[in-house]
């Protein structure tokens, strides 16, 4: 009789559990079943976008010293914190061929060799103490000097900084340092194939001398001297060639008068009119091979001469980048997805402000799918070429360049450097917005239209770093009688001491 008791007492049991478990977790699912539908993931096209805020520039304030150079202020009183950046007119491209790596160290020991009045040890120790910095550079089209602060140790920090730009000390053990480093960058320059790849695809696009693709090497490092780099400094950094922009937690009648004590006796230097480097595509078309043996994958690209940021159709080429790049565009969809050929795969329009830039397409993948991916990449510019986009590709990548166009005011900084940019490079200060009106009235005819003018098959070089052996089928595969040109990218050895 005892078992049956036993099955009495656990169907009490389950019942019970039912009743008081199951039943309320039942209902609670229902009850919640909205929210969690309401969280699952959707596809992307079927997002949609809020109306796009209202976007307007801050308020700042722009004026120029009698010596030429140009100030902006912009506060910000959100933090106890004030940042500054000054833009000079140079740049790497208008340095000698002979002495390449000259501004880059230049710019570098501007910063790191002191000043006439302080050593090196000394500013570091004056800015660690306040947790302040200034940082110098000079890149392709421009050099810098920005610095930040405490608001409350603004006026001595800006002292040091005005001291860096006009006063540098240029000692020679930096130089050195600096030289040194470069070298070891040039003994490492090969080890990433995919910056191998950048860097020879500028050189086919470019030429190998231009100043937009020529590398630092032993022997233009060993021809640069002291004299040489505060002759590039007096050549450049003088108030007319400035453009210093202020953003943060100041007063702007008071910053003004401190800039005007700081940089308002700073002697005009004399005017350089330094024409910049012409731009022609070296190589129209070819294929070209930097064979990397130990490589178990091709890092690729294909493109040719590009064009400027203030063409008229660079709205459209903007739109028809979103519809071929990014997590949904084309060639993820296409290569990546559909074919299964890439680790990485991506196509972009990218303009420069005062030179032509470059359309670029390309990504990895494995070796045996070298060619494969290659015409899958063409392939996908010649569709877009002669197809018209979907009213939802349109559509889709409006949305998405228009969402992103609030990410270039996230804070006055941000503001503030585009509009030195702008001024620097001689756009209108509302270039952004003119850009945002040419985005919301571009048409699929529009993306057709600047598709087939600036994407030019016949001009597409194509480069491939990766191992020869395992490429399979070869790359004289990809056209009739295509001839495959091998890039030698042994690095020129240091003269013998």
């Amino acid at each position: 009789m005892q078992e049956p008791r036993n099955q009495t007492q656990k169907a009490k049991i389950l019942v019970l559990v039912f009743c008081f478990i199951v039943i309320p977790l039942i209902l609670f699912l229902l009850a919640i079943r909205p929210a969690f539908a309401d969280n699952i993931p959707k596809h992307y096209t079927d997002l949609t976008f809020p109306p796009l805020p209202e976007v307007k520039l801050p308020e700042y304030t722009r004026f120029q010293l009698g010596n030429g150079m140009v100030v902006y202020l912009m506060e910000d009183h959100e933090l106890p914190l004030v940042g500054g950046t000054a833009l000079i007119r140079t740049g790497s491209r208008l340095e000698p061929a002979e002495k390449v790596g000259l501004a880059s160290i230049m710019g570098s020991v501007m910063r790191t060799g002191g000043t006439q009045f302080r050593s090196p040890d000394e500013v570091n120790e004056f800015l660690e103490q306040r947790a302040a910095s200034i940082e110098t550079g000079v890149g392709e089209v421009s050099g810098s000097a920005s610095f930040s602060a405490l608001s409350e140790n603004l006026e001595e920090v800006f002292d040091l900084f005005a001291e860096i730009v006009r006063q540098p000390a240029f000692p020679q053990d930096k130089i050195d340092l600096a030289k040194t480093q470069a070298r070891g960058g040039i003994a490492r320059r090969n080890d990433d194939p995919n910056g191998i790849a950048s860097r020879e695809f500028r050189k086919l696009i470019y030429g190998d001398n231009s100043p937009y693709a020529r590398t630092v090497e032993y022997a233009t490092l060993d021809n640069i001297s002291r004299d040489d780099i505060v002759g590039f400094y007096q050549q450049y950094y003088s108030p007319g060639n400035v453009l210093l922009g202020i953003t943060g937690d100041f007063n702007s009648k008071t910053m003004r008068k401190l800039i005007e004590e700081k940089f308002g006796d700073w002697k005009p230097g004399t005017k350089t009119n330094s024409s910049l480097p012409s731009v022609t595509q070296a190589k129209t078309g070819g294929i070209f091979l930097v064979n990397q043996p130990q490589l178990s994958q091709s890092s690729i690209l294909v493109g040719h001469l590009g064009g400027l940021v203030n063409s008229p159709d660079y709205p459209a080429l903007s739109v028809m980048n979103e519809v071929l790049n990014g997590f949904g565009g084309r060639l993820f969809n296409e290569v990546r997805s559909r074919q299964g050929l890439a680790y990485s795969v991506y196509g972009i329009w990218n303009p420069r402000y005062d030179y032509p830039g470059t359309f670029t397409a390309g990504g990895q993948t494995r070796s045996d799918a070298t060619v494969s991916f290659v015409k899958s990449i063409l392939a996908e510019i010649e569709r877009i070429r002669t197809q018209p986009i979907s009213n939802t590709e349109l559509s889709y990548a409006k949305d998405s360049v228009l969402n992103s166009f609030i990410f270039n005011f996230e804070d006055p900084s941000q503001t503030l450097s585009r509009l030195l940019r702008y001024e620097y490079f001689g756009y209108p200060s509302d270039f952004l917005f003119r850009y945002r009106r040419g985005v919301e009235a571009t048409t699929i005819a529009d993306v057709q239209r600047v598709a087939k003018t600036y994407l030019q098959p016949e001009k597409i070089v194509t480069l491939v770093v990766g191992n020869e052996r395992d490429i399979n089928p070869p790359l004289s595969t990809l056209s009739p009688n295509a001839e495959v040109t091998a890039i030698d990218i042994s690095i020129p050895p240091p003269r013998s001491s």
